[in-house]
């Protein structure tokens, strides 16, 4: 049960910032490493791999869709952690100090968590139980 209920949680969060990075892509881009090529499409892409994952992730019927669901979002989890690490460097650069350590380092941790979190709601890790 509680696996369900963190398997809806990430896929509403994946779902959302699907949307968000096609509906609004200027803040993901303004992020985006210098070395990224053609930002503006990986941005939308990965809007779309995240709507993808969140749908897969939130399907009944097949436990290998959840898998390939958890194990795409782990890896898109990944892919994007040096736009964070870009993001964290030049935000703490800035005159200013940017945003801060108090959001620049939850967020550094939260990104293996979310990597942990969509492999075990995906059902990568662990046995399945009846009911879940």
């Amino acid at each position: 049960m509680i696996k369900a209920v963190f398997r809806i949680i990430l896929a509403v969060f994946y779902g959302f910032a699907g949307y968000a990075h096609i509906a609004r892509p200027e803040p993901f881009l303004l992020i985006t490493p210098p070395w990224v090529p053609a930002p503006d499409a990986v941005i939308f892409w990965t809007g779309v791999a995240e709507i993808a994952g969140a749908i897969g992730l939130l399907q009944p019927f097949s436990r290998a869709l959840r898998q390939a669901a958890g194990i795409g979002l782990a890896l898109y989890a990944l892919c994007v952690w040096p736009a964070n690490i870009h993001h964290f460097a030049m935000d703490m650069a800035s005159a200013d100090g940017g945003m801060g350590l108090g959001y620049h380092i939850p967020r550094m941790i939260a990104q293996p968590v979310l990597i942990w979190l969509a492999l075990w709601a995906g059902e990568v890790w662990g046995k399945p139980r009846k009911g879940v």
